[in-house]
C-alpha cells in the first residue's frame, strides 16, 4: 500500500495523513469548493477537486471519491468518520472497483449499521440488552401493548442512524401514540427508514464505549473503555479514558462483550461497541460504530497505540502484533471537542473568521485541528474546529492540564465550546465522577430543556441566515440573532 486517498476533510484528514506519512505512504486529499485553501489540501501529496461546497454534491458522492482514487493510482481509501465512513453501499462500491477500504467489510457494516440487526447478531453471544423489543414495530396498538409490558418510562428509537434522531422518551401511555408518530416521522426524514423499536428508559445513564481492533485472521482485542457521558443534543462533547466508575471486573466483562459483538460479524479493523451503564453499574449493549471515532485520541494516549496505523496495517493484511494480555492502561486522557457553537444559546452553531487562533502547548497537551488564524469556519459542515486532548498520570492531573490548556487556547471571531469545557472541568459533579448523560441539562443551564425538532430547525435556519452575512444588512442579521437567542431562552412560552 503505497498511496491512500482520504475521503474526508479537516482535522481527521490531517490526522490520518500524518500517520500515513510516518509509514512512508503517499496521501491524496479530496476537496470541495469551500475547502480549496484548507490545511488538509495543502498537506497532502496530491489533491483532487470533487465539486461544490455542499457535502451532498462533493464529499458524500461515492463515485467521485472512487474516480479520484483511480485517477491518482491510490490503492486504498480511508473514510475517516462522518460522510461515507459507515455507508455499506459505498464500501461495496470500493470493493467492486478493486480498491481497499480501510475499514470493516460491507457485510459487517450493514449488519451493525442497523440497531435491530446489530442486536440480533449480539444476542448470539448472550450480550446484555436493555429490556425491550427485538424487532421493528409499526402497529400502534401492538406497540402500546409491548410498551406496557416493558414498563414506563420507555424509549422509542429509530432502528437506523444515530445522533439522537428518531428518539423519544415516553413517560406514560397517554403520550405514547403521539410520540411514536413523531419518532417514525423523524426517522423517515433523517434516515429514509421509519422503523422504530422500544426499550426501557434508563433514567440516569452513563455512556461507555469500548474500542476494538480485529485483523483478517480472527484475532480481536479491546483497547479498554471511553466515558462519553458529557453530551449536548445526544451528541458527545467531552470524552475520557478510562472511565472513573468502572472496576477492573466490570471493565473485563464489558471488554469481553465488546470482543464478542465484533466476533459476531467477523469484524476487521477499528470499531467501537457502545454500552449504556445504569446507576447499579449494570451495562447493556446499544450499538456498534463501524469506523474510527472522533474521540479515538484518548485511547491512543492511554495505550500508546496509533489507531490509524493499526487500521492501515490490518487493511494491508498484517496480523495484530499483540494479544489482549499485552495491553495495559497507562494514565488518564480527556478530550474536549472545540466546536464553533454558542453554549449559552443551546449550543447554536456559529460561523465566521478565526480572527485569533493560538493553540495551547506544553507537556501532556495534544491538539488535533484543521484550521489556522484567518481561516473561515464554513457553514456547510460539522462545526468542530479542533479536538483538545490532555494526558496525565491520573485523572486529577489530566483535568488540571485540561484547565490550563483551555486557559491558553485563544480563539476570537466566533463563539466556541471552550468556556463550556472550563465549566465542566471545574464542576464538582465532573471532578468527583458523579455524573451522567443529563449533565448539561442538570448543571450547565437548567432552564434549557432537551432540544426539540423546532430547535433543530431554528438552528439550521439561523446558521443559513448567518451564511448570507455578505449579502444581508447587519441590522437584519442582528435582529435575527436576537430573535433566535430570545426564542431559545424562552421557547416554552411559544
Amino acid at each position: 500500500m503505497k498511496k491512500i486517498l482520504i475521503a474526508n476533510r479537516g482535522e481527521i484528514a490531517l490526522r490520518i495523513m500524518r500517520s500515513a506519512k510516518e509509514m512512508g505512504i503517499l496521501t491524496v486529499a479530496v476537496f470541495s469548493e469551500a475547502d480549496r485553501e484548507a490545511l488538509h489540501v495543502r498537506y497532502a501529496d496530491e489533491a483532487i477537486f470533487i465539486g461544490p461546497a455542499p457535502a451532498s454534491q462533493s464529499y458524500l458522492v461515492g463515485q467521485k471519491i472512487i474516480d479520484a482514487c483511480l485517477l491518482t493510482g491510490a490503492e486504498a481509501i480511508h473514510p475517516g468518520y462522518g460522510f461515507l465512513s459507515e455507508n455499506a453501499e459505498f464500501a461495496r462500491m470500493v470493493k467492486d472497483a478493486g480498491l481497499i477500504l480501510i475499514g470493516p467489510t460491507p457485510e459487517a457494516m450493514a449488519i451493525m449499521g442497523n440497531k435491530l440487526s446489530a442486536k440480533a447478531a449480539a444476542l448470539k453471544y448472550q450480550i446484555p440488552m436493555v429490556p425491550g423489543t427485538e424487532e421493528a414495530i409499526t402497529d400502534i396498538e401492538e406497540a402500546k401493548r409491548r410498551a406496557q409490558e416493558v414498563g414506563f418510562p420507555i424509549l422509542i428509537k429509530a432502528a437506523a442512524g444515530g445522533g439522537g434522531k428518531g428518539m423519544r422518551i415516553v413517560e406514560e401511555l397517554a403520550a405514547f401514540e403521539e410520540q411514536m408518530q413523531l419518532a417514525v416521522s423523524e426517522a423517515k426524514s433523517a434516515f429514509g427508514d421509519g422503523a422504530v423499536f422500544i426499550e426501557r428508559y434508563v433514567s440516569s445513564p452513563r455512556h461507555i464505549e469500548i474500542q476494538v481492533l480485529g485483523d483478517n485472521y480472527g484475532n480481536i482485542v479491546h483497547l479498554f473503555e471511553r466515558e462519553c457521558s458529557i453530551q449536548r443534543r445526544h451528541q458527545k462533547v467531552i470524552e475520557e479514558a478510562p472511565s472513573s466508575v468502572l472496576s477492573p471486573e466490570i471493565r473485563a466483562k464489558m471488554g469481553k462483550c465488546a470482543v464478542d459483538v465484533a466476533r459476531s460479524v467477523n469484524y476487521t479493523g477499528a470499531g467501537t461497541v457502545e454500552f449504556i451503564l445504569d446507576e447499579n453499574l449494570d451495562f447493556f449493549f446499544l450499538e456498534m460504530n463501524t469506523r474510527l471515532q472522533v474521540e479515538h485520541p484518548v485511547t491512543e494516549l492511554i495505550t500508546g497505540l496509533d489507531l490509524v496505523k493499526e487500521q492501515i496495517k490490518i487493511a494491508r493484511g498484517e496480523k495484530l502484533s499483540y494479544s489482549q494480555e499485552d495491553l495495559k492502561i497507562n494514565g488518564h486522557a480527556i478530550e474536549l471537542r472545540v466546536y464553533a457553537e454558542d453554549p449559552q444559546h443551546n449550543f447554536l452553531p456559529d460561523i465566521g473568521v478565526l480572527k485569533t487562533y493560538r493553540t495551547p502547548k506544553g507537556n501532556g497537551v495534544r491538539v488535533d485541528d484543521g484550521f489556522e488564524q484567518g481561516m473561515e469556519i464554513p457553514v456547510y459542515y460539522d462545526p468542530m474546529i479542533a479536538k483538545l486532548i490532555t494526558f496525565g498520570a491520573d485523572r486529577k492531573e489530566a483535568i488540571a492540564r485540561m484547565r490550563r490548556a483551555i486557559s491558553e487556547y485563544d480563539i476570537t471571531g466566533i463563539q466556541t465550546t471552550l468556556n463550556f469545557g472550563k465549566f465542566v472541568m471545574e464542576h464538582e459533579a465532573f471532578t468527583s465522577g458523579n455524573f451522567d448523560t443529563h449533565f448539561v441539562g442538570k448543571y450547565f443551564n437548567p432552564e434549557n430543556k432537551e432540544s426539540t425538532d423546532a430547535d433543530e430547525a431554528l438552528i439550521a435556519a439561523i446558521v443559513a441566515l448567518k451564511s448570507l452575512k455578505k449579502k444581508t444588512s447587519s441590522a437584519v442579521i442582528k435582529t435575527a440573532e436576537e430573535i433566535s437567542g430570545n426564542w431559545l431562552k424562552n421557547r416554552t412560552k411559544y
